[in-house]
């Protein structure tokens, strides 16, 4: 649940907003329901949009979870199409290859397990689109090198930016989040918006979402 847009408008906007995919919302429920930080469904249906809108062939995930997001955008994928994502905790990669054959994508999304910051050489470029939804301390660590793997007028997009609200200097009375996570997030969101390499839009989708398009 967003916590910097009244839910009043959460709730008229998913009024509008039908489910995605019967699959995609069971295992989205299962997720939840073991505690699992899974992407917004809001976030998740920008992702479907962009991926589709784009023709995307070849996109990069960090922070697979159980592959809900991943599920979500290589659906709208052409069949020869390539989806990598990466997850550090073997379960949560074990479960994610379940859920993606059950999703029907299978066969077009390759689940490498392990940390991003030391796998991320094993996957080479160009990529038409990244979702960066992993470990929040690694979100600037990664950048450029996510950068370079990026097509010019490719698109990264990166979760949490808001990260609950506690990203934005007192808005939240009582924080719960690490603070060095939170500390991460505002790093990386300034380097987002003066990155040479990047146009950065920021939305309040989800639990915030960055949109920063690869300049030609």
């Amino acid at each position: 649940m967003s916590q910097t847009v009244a839910p009043a408008v959460l709730d008229y906007l998913a009024l509008h907003h039908g489910p995605i995919d019967p699959v995609l919302d069971a295992i989205r429920e299962e997720g939840l329901a073991a505690g699992l930080p899974l992407v917004d469904v809001m976030a998740a249906r920008l992702l479907r949009t962009l991926v589709a809108a784009m023709g995307a062939r070849r996109v990069l995930e960090i922070g697979t979870a159980i592959g809900y997001s991943a599920a979500c955008m290589a659906q709208v994928m052409p069949d020869d199409s390539t989806l990598f994502t990466m997850e550090i905790d073997p379960a949560r990669a074990e479960t994610a290859r379940r859920n993606l054959e059950r999703a029907g994508v299978g066969h077009r999304v390759h689940v490498i397990v392990g940390d991003a910051e030391r796998f991320l050489h094993k996957v080479a470029g160009p990529f038409d689109l990244v979702f960066q939804d992993g470990a929040k301390q690694q979100y600037e660590t990664l950048l450029d090198r996510i950068v370079e793997r990026m097509r010019p007028g490719g698109v990264l997009v990166s979760d949490n930016i808001l990260w609950h609200g506690e990203a934005v200097p007192g808005f939240v009375a009582e924080p719960r989040r690490p603070v060095a996570d939170t500390e991460a997030i505002r790093r990386y969101t300034r380097r987002l918006a003066e990155h040479p390499a990047l146009f950065t839009t920021l939305l309040p989708v989800g639990d915030g979402v960055a949109l920063s398009l690869k300049r030609g």
